[in-house]
């Protein structure tokens, strides 16, 4: 049987090895891979294939189409009349969205991604017998692991 967990690399990793010896899981059955995390930066632009759920053009649209309409009314008394008026709105308010949903993206978001959750690091592969396979959950349990998984062979 296999039991899979992963971890920060903190300390507690080391005291859960060193427990699953104790518990009589062999130096050998234990692997420890540590895992190296994203650093590209996400896409700002969607595929067809690929979305991530962030939309940098719904702040642009709506603001676009109020500036529209505030342009088409006011481009009655202006010279070059409403239909240009409300094209120049909706343009000047979908690149003022663009430009908001952007800085939001950019600057908010990245600081939350930064902090936000705890990740894992290192993936601790134990081969175990049955009957010690509970007590290995319960120990990496106890080394606060992120997750457990059972493979039973």
């Amino acid at each position: 049987m296999q039991v899979f967990s992963t971890f920060e690399h903190s300390s507690y990793l080391e005291l859960a090895i060193t427990a699953l010896e104790k518990v009589g899981v062999e130096k050998g059955s234990i692997l420890a891979v540590p895992l190296i995390n994203r650093v590209e930066e996400r896409r700002l632009f969607d595929t067809l294939h690929r979305a991530d759920g962030i939309s940098l053009f719904d702040k642009g649209a709506a603001i676009g189409t109020a500036f529209s309409v505030v342009g088409a009314s006011v481009g009655f008394v202006l010279e070059w009349g409403p239909i240009f008026w409300g094209l120049i709105g909706a343009a000047t308010g979908f690149i003022l969205g663009f430009i908001i949903d952007y800085v939001i993206f950019k600057v908010v978001h990245k600081r939350e991604r930064a902090l936000k959750g705890k990740h894992s690091e290192v993936v601790l592969v134990v081969e175990c017998s049955e009957d010690v396979a509970s007590k290995v959950e319960e120990v990496l349990w106890e080394h606060l692991a992120i997750g457990v998984a059972r493979l039973e062979e």
